[in-house]
Order: structure tokens, then sequence, then C-alpha cells
């Protein structure tokens, strides 16, 4: 299926919020804006813990350690403490309502 692979349904996914999923191996931390997904590496740049523990606002991701804050849909640093991006993967929502998620091909 053009290397998109199972993550979650979209009803798991809450409107404005983040969930962890593990796709082919990949942590992912899937946010939902509206009807769109957007997939990055659960893991901050800057302090390597899990981005789907923290906030969620405008399809911004905020960590909880340090307040660094990415921009769901580039995975681009929004504030400091980070400094680099982090990898975000191609997802989509199928028509039953199931999200898939490409982790052969991260962009940054």
């Amino acid at each position: 299926m053009d290397g998109f692979s199972y993550a979650t349904d979209l009803a798991d996914v809450p409107d404005g919020g983040v969930v962890a999923v593990e796709v082919e191996g990949v942590e992912i931390a899937l946010t939902r804006c509206g009807e769109e997904v957007f997939a990055v590496r659960d893991e901050c740049s800057h302090a390597a813990v899990p981005l789907s523990e923290g906030d969620v606002e405008d399809c911004t991701l905020e960590c909880w350690l340090h307040g660094s804050r990415f921009d769901a849909r580039t995975g681009e640093v929004l504030n400091l403490p980070a400094t680099e991006p982090v990898p975000v993967y191609p997802a989509k929502v199928t028509e039953d309502g199931g999200v898939l998620v490409d982790v052969s091909s991260p962009s940054i």
C-alpha cells in the first residue's frame, strides 16, 4: 500500500491532541488538527523525551520537559532550547477512518 502502514483509528486521536503509536518499529506522535493527522518522531530533538507526553495547541507540539515547541505539520522548531527539527512522516486517513503512516520516507 505505497509504504503506508496502519497506525491507529482516527477516532483514537483526539482533535487538538496527540497519541503515541508504534509503526514498523518507529515511535510516532500523531497529532490531529480537524480531520488532518500529522506524524512526527515521538522524541524531542533537544532532550530525547516523548513529544506525545506534551501539549498540543494549533498543530504545535510542546515538549513537557523544557518547553521546546515544534510545528506538527513540518517538524520545524518554533522556540529554544531545541535547535533541530524533528522528523515528519507522511500520514493519511483512509475512507473507513484508519490512520496510515509511511515511516520509510521521513522529512525534516
